[in-house]
């Protein structure tokens, strides 16, 4: 008898999938056929063989019990989450004629696709849609939650230009982190700033919450949430009026500094400690030593955009480098989202040429708005297609979502990997596939490398890739268009301009070989200006027209007419928030508190946090509350308290900590709503507002009460208590190292 030959085991290159600046190498071990391994490629010279807590256990997810992995049919009511399984047939079918019937008696606009960045590949990720949907004629989805304020700021200064590459870190000698916890959430930037740090560099970490990354740094700032444009403006006045600028620079490289000049006179360090909190000669200390120390170097996070005058504060942070001439070195000037050199073909992805004139275009950020017809649309939703993302937890105005969510006449439809918060309210659920069981290419928005993911098992299953979930609808649909005959291989060609300055050297062998590329461009960009503006300089007075609902053509997914709003000033000011005492001082009676969501270092969006792995290691909900808040509401640590305004409430145990500033509460974000015994998340009572500009998501912008909970805590809140009490015991400060959106 021949006995069975078993095949060595194999390993196969991939990159993570996650919403993360760093989108790591990784490498996947196979044997017979299941993956046995992932870890970090050590070759990468970015990401150098690490991943992080929650991706290094990525075959929990892939494997994990809980895992969709068939079509289902909703047999219960909306929300009990009672599915049965059915055919990938039967499925299509009925999604098909509720197409057609739904575009009969409504128009096509009564559809609404619904997906984020549950994936960032640029096969299966957000864009993997755009053409389906464009070709049926729905309603186009603005999907601007996150950077597009970020970027129309950078860019209205800069233009699209990488900026400073984040591996020449090393040679700082002044890093700024603003807004940014880079030891959870842009760990694989840590080790070139800890480089720069024995070479003598300085680490400035300006936030208002004591986060791991602050914890480490040589000078934590605590700043007061959303003034950070008030600060920079505030350094600008001492730089400007001590004769700390780079005078040569900003004659030959920059414009509109006369007007920025008499713009930062409004902004005196004495004036701007009153604003932002902070101390007055240490406004004066961060300019003299930022102008002076060279290079020196920001790198801002995706949380300073999530104010109302986020935008604002985003300019004039980016005026900084180049008033001082940081630009001029290796390691010196700003970094912000690197992915402007990437050669993105969006007319491939998006397929503009099918959108009709006309078609309406509806923000995603309020969407709870939009399904309980708050928004007044003719007509109004009737068919919702959810994939990538999971926006009972992670949009909006929560209790408006799950009510729109449980309307009789809404029909939705969610392609998801687990029976999510969202997936619940499903009429039909279909099974996606992971990132080991796709082919895709990644692009990243932390560093410049391009990273080729192939599927490295077949998929689990009944699960199907985006790519391959999209084709098969549009076959049933009979789109006969040559975009969704294309297979996933040809797909990778088409997405990129491979012939680009930039992919010179770079080709497929190249990806299949090594898994990663870094794009060909310049480790000292701009020492001689050159910048991609209509100047070509910086522009301290902006040449973009831009209004507060200007988005970015590479945001818009092809659409090209948009509602202009309110001009925006082409100067740097600042915006104080719209919930504030400042602002609505009416509101701030009722709600004295500023609200922050914080990303914890085990989930990503509501991603892992159904693991039970990974939940216990982050533990469970709670609200980071100061002394002097806690104090007079009678709230000790550990208690279950609720946290209110008019939109909703949540409950979650109480951290009396000074890690936050005084008038400031935190709560992790990402954890799902039926897996709270005490009912609710942050996004119960998050503002659906926007930004300034960018049409982005104001998470930031919210103020809440906090009170005890009821004397008599339900016997769930108790175990929800006691579970916070134990997995967080001696270790509180360590498990709340957040990516403050502040």
């Amino acid at each position: 008898m021949v006995g069975t030959v078993e095949k060595a085991p194999t390993v196969v290159h991939g990159a993570c999938p996650h919403d993360c600046p760093d989108t790591c190498s990784m490498l996947v071990t196979v044997e017979d056929g299941r993956a046995t391994k992932v870890e970090g490629n050590p070759e990468h010279p970015f990401t150098q063989g690490t991943l992080c807590g929650k991706v290094s256990d990525y075959l929990d997810r892939v494997y994990s019990k809980d895992r969709l992995l068939y079509p289902m049919r909703r047999v219960g009511p909306k929300g009990s989450g009672q599915f049965e399984r059915i055919s990938w047939d039967e499925a299509l079918t009925t999604i098909a004629e509720k197409f057609k019937a739904t575009a009969a008696e409504y128009g096509a606009e009564a559809i609404m696709p619904c997906s984020y960045l549950g994936h960032e590949g640029l096969l299966n990720g957000l864009t993997v849609g755009d053409a389906f949907f464009n070709r049926l004629g729905a309603t186009v989805t603005e999907r601007t939650m996150c950077i597009s304020c970020t970027s129309t700021a950078y860019l209205m200064t800069y233009g699209p230009t990488h900026g400073t590459d984040p591996d020449t870190f090393r040679h700082s000698k002044y890093i700024v982190l603003w807004g940014c916890n880079a030891l959870s959430t842009n760990v694989h930037l840590w080790p070139f700033i800890q480089e720069a740090r024995k070479n003598g560099a300085k680490l400035v970490s300006i936030d208002p919450v004591r986060t791991r990354t602050a914890k480490q740094s040589d000078w934590h700032l605590p700043i007061r949430p959303g003034t950070d444009g008030a600060l920079a403006l505030g350094m600008m006045h001492v730089m400007i009026n001590e004769g700390l600028t780079d005078d040569d620079y900003i004659e030959n490289y920059t414009v509109g500094f006369d007007e920025l000049k008499a713009r930062v006179q409004d902004y005196p360090p004495e004036k701007v400690a009153e604003t932002t909190g902070l101390a007055a000669e240490d406004i004066v200390t961060l300019a003299r030593e930022f102008a002076t120390i060279q290079p020196s170097v920001v790198r801002i996070g995706v949380a300073l955009e999530k104010q109302a005058g986020g935008g604002q504060g985003v300019r004039a942070i980016s005026c900084l480098p180049a008033l001082v001439g940081s630009w001029r070195h290796l390691g010196g000037g700003m970094l912000q989202a690197p992915m402007w050199p990437f050669p993105i073909r969006w007319d491939v992805v998006h397929r503009p040429h099918f959108i009709k004139p006309g078609t309406r275009v509806l923000n995603q950020w309020q969407l709870g708005r939009i399904l309980t017809h708050e928004v007044p649309l003719d007509p109004p939703i009737k068919m919702l297609f959810v994939y990538n993302c999971n926006p009972v937890t992670q949009a909006a105005e929560q209790e408006k979502i799950l009510a729109g969510l449980a309307r009789d006449d809404l029909f939705t439809v969610v392609s998801e990997q687990f029976l999510t918060d969202t997936a619940d309210y499903a009429d039909i659920v279909l099974p996606a596939t992971t990132q080991v069981e796709n082919l895709d290419l990644m692009f990243s928005w932390g560093h410049t490398y391009v990273t080729l993911n192939n599927a490295a098992i077949a998929p689990l299953g009944e699960a199907v890739s985006n790519t391959e979930l999209f084709r098969r609808l549009a076959a049933k649909m009979k789109f006969e268009d040559e975009c969704f005959q294309l297979s996933d291989e040809q797909l990778t060609m088409e997405v990129l301009d491979w012939s680009a300055p930039v992919m010179e050297g770079i080709d497929m062998d190249v990806l299949k070989a090594q898994g990663y590329a870094k794009l060909k461009i310049e480790e000292v960009p701009h020492a001689e200006g050159n910048f991609p503006t209509p100047s070509g300089k910086c522009e301290f007075v902006s040449g973009m027209e831009v209004d507060s609902n200007f988005v970015l053509p590479a945001f818009r997914q092809g659409y090209e007419t948009y509602e202009p709003g309110e001009p925006v000033d082409p100067l740097p000011t600042y915006t104080p928030q719209k919930e504030s005492a400042h602002s609505n001082p009416e509101l701030a009676k009722r709600y004295p508190l500023s609200l922050m969501s914080a990303k914890p270092h085990q989930f990503i969006n509501s991603c892992f946090a159904n693991l039970p792995k990974h939940a216990k290691l982050q533990g469970g909900p709670r609200l980071i509350i100061h002394p002097e808040d806690a104090q007079p509401r009678n709230i000790s640590d550990g208690q279950l308290v609720k946290v209110f305004n008019e939109r909703g409430t949540f409950q979650a145990p109480a951290m009396v900590n000074d890690m936050t500033r005084q008038g400031l509460v935190v709560a992790p974000l990402g954890y799902w709503r039926k897996l709270n015994p005490a009912g609710g998340t942050i996004n119960a009572t998050t503002s659906a507002s926007f930004t300034d500009m960018g049409h982005t998501a104001a998470v930031g912008d919210s103020l809440v009460e906090v009170a005890l909970a009821s004397a008599q805590p339900s016997f769930g809140a108790q175990i929800l208590t006691r579970l916070f009490s134990l997995f967080t015991r001696d270790k509180k400060e360590k498990a709340v190292g957040v990516k403050t959106k502040h």
